[in-house]
């Protein structure tokens, strides 16, 4: 059954004083829980401990916990202020290395007191109205991604897409999602095979969730079940988001994604990036220049706290992959589709010089 609305995964309550209300993804799907983040330190944990993920998600978390470690302020200089700022920043860009959109986002908010204020209050409250729109601007942004992906996909198409990059890990629409929902909208029927996502089943817990309350038509399968599907003929296109994209293209999503590209190259599936034109991190020539972020063993052998793997067992958990340039058929953005996937392209659809 489709909901009222469609999922907001995070809200503020207040003016400058206020705080932020989270849903906790971590409890999903089988609770609906809200965090109430009153300070800085919420936020960041928050931000790595995965109840907020999604790269814009996770900037927009991020623009508003700027706004909470400021609070504590009361009327100081400039110099003080801009100390303390530096401070808030810099504690949480260390949250989570690989997201582009968390970087973006500070410094957005460092940029929009380049101007002149006259008191700590003037100045807080340019940093909130800078979280607002940032909130907003994702919001639009999804949107334009939606409307612009979904011409891509035809009445009964069926797609594949891996992790989650819908409502919860953007301020609504998503985008991967957004392109579904934006199908959906257009009057399109669509079948959507989610992978589970190993080791903590964003797809699983997430993507289906989100999929069910819009009334899509969605079947999980686990990662190893992909190619199974491709071969099969049920798989028009595969659509997924992505955390950061080097200036060639190479683009860095959950791990598994690099996988879905090579299986659609072999088997002549389109494989679409959908990404909003602030996870383009231009300052790297290619892939290779991406941050990895490594996570927890216990994310694999003691996932959702069942041992599955013996003690003492090695264990390597990359949570990110990096998809090559080469096998990505186009970047769905909001200014347009990336194709072909190459330096020049992507600077003109951008916008860029």
């Amino acid at each position: 059954m489709m909901t009222a609305k469609p999922v907001e995964t995070m809200t503020w309550v207040g003016d400058i004083d206020g705080h932020l209300v989270m849903i906790d993804q971590t409890k999903l799907p089988n609770e609906l829980v809200f965090l109430e983040c009153r300070d800085v330190e919420s936020v960041w944990h928050a931000i790595r401990r995965l109840s907020v993920r999604g790269a814009p998600a996770i900037g927009i978390a991020a623009a508003y916990g700027v706004v909470l470690g400021m609070q504590e302020l009361g009327e100081v200089d400039a110099a003080t202020f801009s100390n303390r700022l530096n401070e808030v920043v810099k504690y949480l860009s260390e949250s989570r290395p690989t997201a582009v959109n968390l970087f973006w986002a500070l410094r957005r908010m460092q940029r929009c007191l380049e101007g002149a204020f006259d008191s700590t209050k003037q100045m807080r409250q340019e940093l909130m109205r800078e979280a607002l729109e940032i909130h907003a601007d994702d919001r639009r942004v999804c949107h334009a991604i939606g409307e612009i992906g979904a011409t891509l996909l035809e009445d009964g198409a069926g797609v594949l897409t891996h992790c989650n990059a819908g409502g919860l890990a953007t301020a609504e629409y998503g985008t991967a999602l957004s392109v579904f929902f934006s199908a959906q909208d257009a009057g399109k029927k669509i079948s959507v095979f989610v992978d589970e996502t190993r080791p903590l089943l964003q797809g699983a817990r997430l993507t289906s969730w989100e999929l069910m309350q819009r009334g899509i038509d969605a079947t999980l399968i686990c990662d190893s079940m992909a190619a199974q599907v491709m071969r099969e003929g049920r798989v028009d296109a595969v659509i997924t988001g992505a955390d950061r994209i080097a200036a060639n293209g190479d683009s860095a999503n959950k791990i598994g994604t690099y996988s879905l590209a090579v299986l659609a190259r072999h088997h002549g599936i389109p494989f679409y990036i959908a990404a909003p034109s602030s996870s383009f991190d231009l300052s790297l020539e290619s892939g290779d220049e991406i941050p990895i972020e490594q996570r927890a063993p216990e994310e694999i052998t003691e996932g959702f706290g069942c041992r599955t793997a013996p003690a003492g067992i090695k264990v390597y958990n990359p949570a990110f992959d990096v998809t090559p340039a080469d096998y990505i058929s186009g970047i769905i953005t909001e200014r347009g589709i990336i194709r072909p996937v190459t330096r020049s392209k992507i600077f003109d659809v951008l916008g860029m010089t």
